[in-house]
């Protein structure tokens, strides 16, 4: 997992031809503009999630792991939380979905293992395989504007 701003882009571009797309996408877009929906880059192997919603508390959310793709996940307006847990040998409380690419983690097994790290605007995380991540939290509810890059590996 990595957390940072927009000013350090240039720091993970090497890590995949397909990552550095995505985080130059993030440099040059406007999403106070883009009308929410997905938004393909590269088809299938890079493409853009423009979402608003209201974050919710931890307790009812699950973690999330994907096989398939990398998370770049940006926050253009508000704020929230994610949670954050390296994945070892948890069981899942919902079997993989190759079809949507996830599987969820129950947050009452694993909170007790979880980081907490607040997410704000101007500010991507980058989740890879075995990171799992509880995006979208927040102690009382925010509104917050993000965009969710999914990069195929």
């Amino acid at each position: 997992m990595i957390v940072d701003t927009l000013n350090n882009l240039d720091l993970y571009a090497h890590i995949s031809p397909r990552l550095a797309a995505a985080l130059a996408h993030l440099a040059e877009t406007d999403f106070t503009q883009l009308e929410v929906g997905n938004y393909e880059l590269e088809g299938k192997d890079l493409f853009v999630i423009v979402n608003d919603y209201e974050t919710k508390p931890r307790e009812v959310e699950p973690f999330e792991v994907h096989k398939h793709y990398i998370d770049v996940q940006y926050v253009v307006s508000g704020e929230e939380e994610f949670g954050y847990l390296p994945l070892a040998d948890q069981l899942p409380s919902m079997a993989y979905n190759a079809e949507h690419d996830y599987a969820e983690f129950d947050y009452e097994t694993n909170k007790n293992e979880a980081a907490f790290i607040p997410l704000k605007a101007g500010m991507f995380a980058i989740f890879f395989p075995d990171d799992m991540h509880m995006p979208g939290t927040s102690v009382t509810p925010k509104r917050v504007r993000k965009v969710v890059i999914k990069v195929k590996i």
